[in-house]
């Protein structure tokens, strides 16, 4: 399954829907905050594995409490609401009130709700990525940077073969994720917000796209 198919299937489905119940967001706006958000907390985590001991502790997390369960029973992102926002400060770092303000302005939810959408997705999200890594028996540390990669990769890959038109939304953000090497966490940041350079100048980046969604 690839990031298209979680966001777009049942487990995104469910997930934005419960959101819009309980923050009063529109079920589209949630799905397009979960098509922005997963590529970047992934390119994050790939940035971060590239050390040894950040590898090592993403690991033991993954196996310990990212087993992929919450993709067939979606109704424990509202639980694990208060852990994703852990999540999201280790993965952000000092970086985690510029990610919410940047992802406020192109998806257009508010700032006071940005935070807990977000926390309700990220235990989603790295469930996805824990079961990924099952699935491709990925047993250690040192294998996650090229499991984040191939993931990142393939959505490409899926979102360019896709009608769906989400997949123009996921394809821009993707193309940032994918120009930003090595810069810091800052440039992966304004990469994948920006929507990539090519991407930009074509549709107008990712604001753009999200703005032709919400219209539509």
């Amino acid at each position: 399954m690839g990031l298209l198919d979680l966001i777009t299937g049942s487990t995104g489905n469910q997930v934005a829907e419960q959101a819009e119940n309980k923050f009063g967001i529109s079920k589209n706006q949630i799905i397009a905050l979960l098509i922005v958000a997963a590529p970047l907390v992934i390119s994050y985590l790939k940035k971060k594995s590239e050390n040894t001991d950040e590898a090592d502790k993403l690991n033991t997390t993954l196996d310990k409490h990212h087993d992929g369960s919450i993709l067939n029973n979606p109704a424990q992102a509202l639980e694990r609401e208060q852990e994703g926002d852990s999540i999201l400060s280790h993965i952000f770092g000092g970086e985690k009130a510029n990610v919410e303000n940047q992802l406020s302005q192109n998806t257009g939810i508010s700032m006071d709700k940005i935070g807990p959408i977000l926390a309700m997705l990220a235990p989603v999200i790295m469930g996805y990525i824990g079961q990924q890594k099952q699935a491709n028996n990925v047993t250690s540390g040192g294998g996650l940077g090229d499991l984040l990669g191939g993931i990142l990769g393939g959505s490409a890959q899926e979102a360019q073969a896709s009608n769906n038109p989400l997949s123009d939304i996921l394809g821009s953000v993707l193309g940032g994720a994918t120009q930003s090497s090595g810069g810091g966490l800052g440039d992966i940041l304004g990469s994948v917000l920006g929507g990539g350079q090519q991407k930009q100048s074509q549709q107008g980046g990712l604001g753009g796209l999200l703005g032709g969604l919400f219209g539509k």
